[in-house]
C-alpha cells in the first residue's frame, strides 16, 4: 500500500491553486513487544513503519494556516491563525499539528508567517498504528526545518508526547512519539521508559516479514479503557509501594513481583500488575533472542505477550483473539500478538514470506465467518522517521 507522491503534489495543487514547495513524511509505528508498559515505567520496542502521513507545503505571506486532509475530504480546509493557537473542538484533526505549532511558540520560537498544508496519509484509521504521533512528529519536523529552527529531535519527540497529554488531553506514555520521530530503518529501539535511556537493535528476520492484520473494528472503547487500565495500574503500584521502595512497576523482576504481591491483594489490581511487570521482562528477553538470532524463542515471547494481554490485562476483545488465535494455526508463523491499546485496531504476526499468500488467505476467511467482515493484510517494512522527500526526485 505505497502512496504515490506525485499524487500528493497534485492534490495540494488542487486545494491551493499553486504548486507546494516542499514535501515530507512521517512514519507510523508498531511495537514488537511491550505493550501498555510505557506507562509503568518499563521497556518498549517499538519501530517506525513504512506506512504513515505525506504532507505537502507551501509558505504564506500572511499569518494564516490552513490545513487541508485527503482523507478527511468532508472537513474541508481547517484555517487557524498564528494568533490565536488554543485547543478549538471545531477544528477535529487539525487539534494535533496546531498543538505542535502552539507549544513551539510557547517554548519562544517565533512564526513570522502562515503557510498552506495538504496531507495524506495511508494509516488504516482508528487502527492503533499512531496517526496522531504520526502527525504531530510531521508537523514539528516541518517547522523546525522551513523556519530554521534547529530543534534536536528528542526535544521535538517530548513535545508530541505534551501536545498528547496536555493539549489534546489523552493520558498517554512517550512510546509513539518516540518511535515514530526516532525511527531507523531495519532498527527497532529498546527504550527503558523510566530512565528514557535507549539503544537500537537491528531486527533480522531471515525469510520472515512483519504482517500488520487489521480487525477494522474502530476502537471506540480504547480511551475509556486506556484510562482504567492505567488507574488500575497506579493502585497497584501505590499498594506496593507501602513497602518497597520503588517508583513503579518496570522495576520489579518477576521473582520481586510474586514475593510481594500480597500486599496488593486484589485479584484484578494483581493482573493488572502482573502484565506490566511480566510484559517489561519479556520484551527484555526478546531483545536477547533476536541478538542471537533464535527467532523460535522470539516468537514464543510475542504469543505469551498477546496471551497476558488477554488474560492479565483484558484489553484484547474477540475482534483481535480471532486474528491471532487464526494466525498460530497458520504454517510459517512464529508469532503473533494485539498491538496498540487494543479492544479493535492491529495485530502483527511474523510470517514466513513464502507463505504469505496462503496466511492472507486462511486468516481472512476464519476472520470473515467469525466476525462477519473483512480484516485488511498490509506488509509492514521497519523505515527512518520524519524526512523531507525531494520534489526534484518525484517522479513527473
Amino acid at each position: 500500500m505505497t502512496m504515490d507522491t506525485n499524487k500528493i503534489l497534485q492534490g495540494y495543487e488542487t486545494i491551493y491553486q499553486k504548486a507546494a514547495e516542499k514535501l515530507f513524511f512521517s512514519p507510523g509505528r508498531i511495537n514488537l513487544i511491550g505493550e501498555h508498559t510505557d506507562y509503568n515505567g518499563g521497556n518498549v520496542f517499538p519501530c517506525a513503519i513504512s506506512l504513515g502521513t505525506y504532507a505537502a507545503f507551501g509558505q504564506r505571506t500572511d499569518r494564516t494556516i490552513q490545513m487541508y486532509s485527503e482523507n478527511l475530504p468532508d472537513t474541508g480546509i481547517i484555517t487557524i491563525s498564528l494568533d490565536n493557537l488554543a485547543y478549538n473542538k471545531a477544528d477535529d484533526w487539525a487539534n494535533y499539528p496546531k498543538g505542535m505549532i502552539y507549544l513551539l511558540t510557547q517554548a519562544g520560537y517565533q512564526l513570522d508567517h502562515g503557510f498552506n498544508l495538504y496531507i495524506h496519509g495511508n494509516l488504516p484509521d482508528g487502527a492503533g498504528l499512531s496517526s496522531s504521533a504520526s502527525i504531530e512528529l510531521l508537523m514539528g519536523n516541518i517547522i523546525n526545518d522551513v523556519y530554521k529552527l534547529g530543534i534536536d529531535q528528542l526535544d521535538l519527540v517530548k513535545m508530541g508526547q505534551q501536545n498528547e497529554n496536555n493539549y489534546i488531553g489523552v493520558n498517554s506514555g512517550i512510546m509513539d512519539e518516540f518511535a515514530v520521530g526516532m525511527g531507523k530503518k531495519d532498527q527497532a529501539i529498546l527504550l527503558d521508559t523510566n530512565t528514557m535511556e535507549y539503544h537500537y537493535a537491528p531486527v533480522e528476520l531471515g525469510n520472515n516479514v512483519i504482517v500488520i492484520m487489521n480487525t477494522n473494528k474502530h476502537r471506540a472503547l480504547a480511551d475509556s479503557k486506556y484510562n482504567e487500565r492505567r488507574s488500575q495500574c497506579e493502585q497497584a503500584l501505590a499498594l506496593l509501594q507501602t513497602k518497597l521502595t520503588i517508583k513503579s512497576l518496570g522495576e520489579l523482576s518477576i521473582d520481586e513481583f510474586d514475593r510481594n504481591s500480597y500486599l496488593i491483594n486484589d485479584d484484578i489490581l494483581i493482573r493488572r500488575a502482573r502484565h506490566a511487570v511480566f510484559e517489561n521482562q519479556r520484551t527484555l528477553k526478546a531483545i536477547k533472542y533476536l541478538n542471537e538470532n533464535n527467532l523460535i524463542e522470539f516468537g514464543k515471547l510475542v504469543n505469551a505477550s498477546h496471551i497476558s494481554l488477554h488474560y492479565d490485562y483484558e484489553v484484547t476483545g474477540i475482534e483481535l483473539d480471532t486474528l491471532v488465535e487464526a494466525a498460530w494455526k497458520q504454517p510459517g508463523v512464529l508469532g503473533a500478538r494485539m498491538v496498540g491499546a487494543g479492544f479493535g485496531g492491529c495485530a502483527i504476526a511474523f510470517v514466513d514470506k513464502d507463505k504469505i499468500d496462503d496466511f492472507q488467505e486462511n486468516v481472512g476467511k476464519i476472520y470473515k465467518d467469525q466476525i462477519g467482515y473483512d480484516a485488511d493484510f498490509y506488509i509492514a517494512e521497519i523505515s527512518d522517521g520524519p524526512s523531507e522527500i525531494k520534489i526534484s526526485e518525484v517522479e513527473k
